[in-house]
């Protein structure tokens, strides 16, 4: 029911969403160990999400008879040297993703695959949200400096607080 060509760039995608996973997990280290909770709990949380994306790639390429080929995983980055490179880290992460995406949306296009294109749709949108999340994090946390991040933390409780 899928290429191989789009079950093999889906397999790649895969990789990308595990090894957005284990990225985000270091991020959320980073500010853990800063005892700046609330900042880690958006990586922790982001963390599992991207861990779910790649299990419904998973699901997908096992639903369509794809076959799962999960590629090696780089490590990811461990040190960060402020706040702001961990947040645009995770950014341009984000906007990485989306270009992977559109890829394999093309592809599927290219290839009339309209079951790919309507399950690739789910991606397509949330990746606006996933890079409108991090877009305006990163803001917060420029606007507030390293020196008060203490600040972020609280505007972050008082977003928690309304939802």
């Amino acid at each position: 029911m899928i290429s191989q060509d789009l079950a093999g760039a889906i397999n790649e995608q895969v990789g990308y969403e595990f090894g957005a996973s284990m990225q985000y997990l270091e991020i959320a280290s980073y500010f853990d160990d800063q005892n700046l909770r609330l900042l880690a709990k958006i990586f922790f949380e982001q963390a599992e999400e991207e861990r779910e994306h790649a299990m419904k790639f998973i699901r997908y390429l096992l639903d369509t008879n794809g076959g799962v080929r999960i590629p090696a995983i780089p490590a990811p980055k461990a040190d960060f040297s402020s706040a702001e490179e961990a947040v645009e880290a995770a950014l341009n992460w984000e906007i990485e993703v989306t270009g992977q995406i559109n890829r394999l949306y093309s592809m599927a296009v290219q290839e009339n695959d309209y079951l790919a294109q309507s399950f690739l749709q789910w991606y397509v949108d949330e990746q606006l949200e996933e890079v409108s999340k991090m877009d305006a994090l990163l803001s917060v946390v420029r606007r507030a400096g390293e020196r008060n991040l203490l600040m972020v933390e609280a505007y972050l409780a008082h977003l928690d607080e309304g939802s």
